[in-house]
């Protein structure tokens, strides 16, 4: 059960460093840190399983910074990282609160100049942080003395080994005293983690915060279906719609990264991407700018994301589903850090639905759909019932497409033209007239106007022979023997 612990020298923790943390706003120690930092502080190997962003970090650094001899120069305690960017947040951190007390911090990780880090090792800083195959290959060269190590940390141990560092990881341990103190941290403990802790570690304290309860209670977990075509699109919609500072996108293939960035800047939403296999200098810079606000949208795999602490963020979004149920937990677990709210959104294809109800039973999570129609969140249920009431609030449009907006009704019902008055039409089709591009078939109506079947015109009411108007006369210029023969075949004439 979580102790009730108001204050860090209620764990044992100095003034010095009880100070340092006043300042950074840290004023009460997480049911993490409240659990672990005696037994680490005794000296006791911990094995400490907590939900991703509940403090782990300082739940074994504070201790560890209070029980090194900063008069003594030589390296005293070794954290062990999967990441770049995990093991560098440590360092920060060492530094931060190690060097009001003369207590030196170096990084050593891949990627990074190692004649620079060997001579930074010559200095003999007290605390060494660094990744599994750095730390191996200056271990090999002997660069790298472990014989005066008196503690050895494996933060986000599951990880360490589901990234295939656990050859180096053993190599380490027996390059170390063997009365050392081992501390094991994750959100997610396994069987190889498990297992090496049985083999290495003695009578060791079980600190487990809540270990069923994988994600943290203010993270709110939902997913939205679509079709493939439509992830980018529904990315930018949730984006728009929840209007976050900053997002993490996680994709699975680091093929696709740089197409899904070229997408998101397309459509205004500005963002870079974080690769495993960056260089130092461009993966700091790039973790730098998102932390301040250069862009919005950091697109990353598992492996590039690992172990970030960005304060603050608001909003995770899988575009990718994640591989298992721990990916997910470490994935969500950048969100709804320390107590805070967070949102872990999910875009999925109807094919893939299944996956977030298998991560809701086996981490005992609600994971609920929410589906978006103009601009809000709904359920399914309330989407479709508004697409449905709009379908029915929607007039029908015209049959006839050449209509320009008029009312025409098909044959012998009544229409109104434009002016409003009632007229006849008797089309032999629905079709308009354009449609055959010739002019309907049409009863002539008197005093319309309308021409006759034949095409020609039909006379005009109230004109022709009977109107007293002159014909014209036929015979005029024509030859005596025509004119009299059609005065003999027309007796009007005569």
């Amino acid at each position: 059960m979580t102790k009730e612990i108001e204050q860090f020298t209620q764990l044992g923790i100095g003034e010095a460093l009880t100070a340092a943390l006043l300042e950074y706003g840290i004023d009460k120690p997480s049911p993490i840190q409240a659990e672990a930092i005696p037994p680490i502080l005794e000296g006791r190997d911990v094995l400490a399983q907590s939900q991703t962003g509940t403090g782990k970090t300082l739940s074994y650094l504070l201790p560890l910074l209070q029980k090194i001899d900063a008069e003594k120069k030589e390296s005293q305690v070794l954290v062990i990282a999967p990441t770049q960017e995990l093991a560098m947040q440590i360092v920060r951190e060492g530094e931060k609160y190690g060097a009001p007390l003369g207590i030196g911090t170096i990084g050593l990780i891949g990627g990074a100049s190692a004649a620079r880090q060997i001579e930074k090792l010559r200095q003999r800083p007290h605390l060494v942080v660094g990744t599994p195959g750095r730390l191996r290959e200056l271990l090999s060269t002997r660069k790298l003395k472990l014989h005066e190590v008196r503690t050895i940390v494996l933060d986000e141990a599951d990880q360490i080994f589901q990234m295939g560092g656990a050859d180096d990881v053993r190599g380490l341990l027996k390059g170390a005293l063997r009365d050392r103190q081992l501390i094991f941290l994750s959100a997610t403990l396994g069987q190889d983690v498990r297992g090496l802790a049985d083999r290495e570690m003695r009578d060791p304290v079980d600190v487990g915060i809540e270990p069923e309860q994988k994600l943290a209670k203010l993270t709110q977990h939902l997913y939205f279906v679509c079709q493939e075509r439509d992830r980018i699109d529904t990315l930018r919609r949730v984006v728009r719609h929840y209007n976050p500072q900053r997002v993490i996108v996680f994709v699975n293939q680091t093929e696709t990264i740089a197409e899904v960035e070229a997408k998101l800047n397309h459509l205004g939403l500005e963002a870079r991407t974080l690769y495993g296999d960056s260089d130092k200098v461009t993966r700091a810079t790039v973790l730098s700018q998102f932390r301040s606000g250069k862009f919005r949208l950091l697109v990353a795999t598992d492996v590039a994301a690992r172990g970030l602490d960005i304060p603050g963020l608001e909003l995770v979004v899988h575009l990718d589903p994640a591989a298992d149920s721990e990916h997910y937990v470490h994935r969500a677990g950048r969100t709804g850090r320390m107590g805070r709210k967070g949102l872990s959104v999910s875009i999925v294809t109807d094919r893939q639905a299944f996956i977030m109800r298998k991560f809701s039973r086996e981490l005992d999570t609600q994971i609920v759909e929410r589906a978006l129609y103009e601009g809000a969140v709904l359920s399914p249920e309330e989407a479709d019932e508004r697409r449905s009431g709009a379908s029915r609030r929607t007039p029908k449009k015209p049959a006839n497409p050449s209509s320009n907006g008029r009312n025409i009704s098909v044959k012998g019902s009544a229409a109104v033209n434009e002016s409003g008055q009632n007229r006849t039409s008797s089309f032999d089709s629905g079709t308009s007239d354009s449609a055959h591009g010739e002019a309907p078939k049409r009863s002539a109506a008197p005093g319309t106007g309308s021409r006759a079947n034949t095409g020609k015109p039909s006379a005009p009411a109230g004109r022709g022979p009977k109107s007293g108007k002159k014909q014209p006369n036929k015979d005029k210029g024509a030859p005596k023997w025509l004119k009299d023969k059609r005065s003999a075949q027309d007796p009007s004439q005569q």
